[in-house]
């Protein structure tokens, strides 16, 4: 699996003139976090994974999603957070097949769902390659050029970097992403399908971080009918008087991360209350 470089500390910048400086701490495992990651079936642990909304880049990793969940939750229950940006549905679910034992020992796994590009391909396959000649590459290039370094601070180089990586463009500025096409709509709920064939879930305790806003309806309906969770969280951004998110590029901002912890909560006390006991 592509993760970061374990036990590594610093600061992300991003935004127009340093708009966001936060501090990051990458643990033994790979990921940035609080916490180190320690599954045990004899402890209360919920797992979040997904891609740079759950890596939290944006936010000191003090504050983070998983955070403001163990808040709300007590200190009873552990949170540890498998974010890294580009991960797709398949890089999620493969995770839980490398570290098999590790999931298993989990209470709760939530995986953050972005319909329809984390819905692309519907097998895993590692882009080391990819990653090492392409990424290194160029971002050795930006690092030299000071206009450059600092456009990519600010966003404006984001296009190019994610064709060099061929990440599809999520489209940031305008997150409601439109799949009109019924062939389009069939082919990402085939790709759903056919992930879960390959790496089963345990749907008594998996659930699904979505928004229903820009979520296809009927990938929505096909969860209901086979008993998939889901968690929505479009609907208390909609009707927030506080912009939830980011200006330059629509990531969840510290009350938008509120929003989305309490929006979790509410859904483990309706189908995990055993989570909340002490």
């Amino acid at each position: 699996m592509e993760k970061r470089v374990p036990n590594s500390t610093g600061y992300a910048v991003t935004g127009n003139r340093n708009q966001n400086f936060s501090e990051f701490r990458i643990n033994s495992f790979g990921f940035n976090s609080f916490r180190e990651f320690h599954p045990s079936i004899d402890e209360k642990e919920i797992a979040l994974i997904g891609d740079s909304f759950i890596e939290g880049f944006h936010q000191d990793y003090d504050r983070s999603t998983g955070k403001k969940m163990e808040v709300l939750l007590g200190e009873s229950v552990a949170v540890y957070e498998y974010g890294y940006a580009g991960y797709d549905l398949a890089n999620q679910l493969y995770l839980t097949k490398a570290y098999e034992a590790d999931f298993e020992a989990v209470d709760y796994i939530i995986f953050y769902l972005d319909y329809p590009t984390d819905l692309e391909r519907s097998e895993y396959v590692p882009n080391k390659d990819r990653i090492t000649l392409l990424s290194s590459r160029m971002f050795k290039i930006r690092d030299q050029i000071k206009l450059l370094a600092y456009t990519s601070r600010i966003g404006l180089v984001d296009p190019i970097k994610r064709l060099a990586l061929g990440i599809r463009d999520r489209n940031k500025q305008n997150p409601s992403i439109k799949v009109d096409s019924v062939k389009l709509r069939t082919r990402y709920q085939k790709n759903f399908e056919k992930l879960l064939s390959s790496y089963p879930i345990d749907k008594s305790k998996t659930a699904f971080l979505l928004n229903s806003k820009t979520t296809d309806k009927g990938f929505l309906a096909h969860c209901r009918r086979n008993n998939i969770q889901y968690i929505d969280f479009g609907k208390v951004f909609e009707h927030s008087q506080t912009a939830p998110t980011l200006i330059y590029d629509q990531h969840w901002n510290d009350h938008g991360r509120d929003l989305v912890a309490q929006a979790i909560v509410d859904h483990l006390k309706a189908q995990a209350p055993h989570l909340l006991n002490k």
